[in-house]
């Protein structure tokens, strides 16, 4: 009985999760409505992550006696720029220009990304299947994609290239993060490397604009504060949580729900259309992904025998 609540809750927090991570695209697009520029929002939803992120660093140090040595702590500073600094401002770029919709099928590629750089990296083989599965997910952006330009003005081939840049980035980091979140710990490296990515945001703001660039709409803090807690803060501990009790396998698989939720919640949102191209390039991201994930646990599955 207490496996099955167990799992009952691990389910409910990844599913909580995917949608908090998805609501990012749809906070920052209304927030785009008050003229704020990206770096002014990125500052402003790490400045407000921040201080949660802070505790939890300060709390994961005390629990791990031994201090970061030199070649960790200079992993941890490349990877959460890398991954959390660099990732996130292209993608506050990118939405400028694109839908929330499209932005969340890109930034989904990422599992295609990690086999294509795991392969470059570690000189590992990409089967047919995987390949198969990669073809279907960049036929369905390309569906999406299509449409996109034949609805909206100008600007979404440059939209779409600063996604796929956020997500190669994030592609970049995941690869690179395994070991080191062996050694150093799951929650202790992510509060770190988000630390570490909020300073450079703020760096980031306070040299390219004035201090009246906050001069903004009481709207665009709100927004800002339900950007850092619903979808930064809680989404990461929530799926710390679900992994813990369903796994990662799971855990990644409930994820997919994550550009099907964006997409509904653009449509009540913002009012972007759902039309039949969407709906077919989404199905053929979500397959496509989904056997990347399947395949990549059956082969870690028998790397373990």
């Amino acid at each position: 009985m207490l496996f099955n609540r167990d799992a009952l809750f691990g389910v409910a927090f990844a599913l909580l999760a995917a949608v908090g991570f998805s609501a990012k695209a749809i906070l920052v697009k209304l927030a785009y409505l008050d003229n704020v520029d990206a770096v002014t929002l990125l500052a402003l939803r790490m400045a407000f992550s921040a201080p949660f992120f802070i505790g939890v660093a300060l709390w994961a140090g005390l629990r791990h006696a031994e201090p970061l040595d030199t070649h960790d702590r200079l992993l941890v500073l490349g990877l959460g720029l890398i991954g959390y600094y660099c990732s996130s401002f292209l993608d506050f770029l990118g939405l400028q220009y694109i839908s929330a919709g499209l932005e969340r099928l890109i930034l989904f590629l990422y599992p295609t990304m990690t086999v294509i750089l795991s392969a470059l990296v570690y000189k590992r083989a990409i089967g047919r299947k995987a390949i198969a599965a990669m073809a279907l997910s960049y036929a369905g952006i390309a569906l999406v994609f299509v449409h996109d330009i034949g609805v909206k003005e100008g600007g979404t081939v440059l939209g779409a290239s600063l996604v796929f840049a956020s997500t190669l980035s994030y592609s970049i980091y995941l690869v690179g993060a395994g070991h080191a979140i062996a050694r150093i710990g799951t929650m202790r490296f992510t509060a770190y490397a988000m630390v570490l990515a909020s300073a450079a945001s703020l760096l980031q703001f306070v040299v390219m604009r004035p201090l009246g660039a906050l001069d903004l709409p009481l709207r665009t803090y709100e927004l800002s504060i339900a950007m850092a807690i619903f979808s930064t803060v809680l989404p990461v501990f929530l799926l710390s949580f679900a992994i813990r009790r369903i796994g990662s396998g799971s855990a990644s698989l409930i994820g997919t729900i994550g550009p099907v939720s964006t997409i509904y919640m653009a449509y009540m949102f913002l009012n972007e259309s759902i039309s039949l191209p969407q709906i077919a390039g989404s199905s053929l991201v979500l397959i496509g992904v989904l056997v990347i994930s399947t395949n990549n646990k059956s082969a870690e599955a028998e790397g373990k025998r």
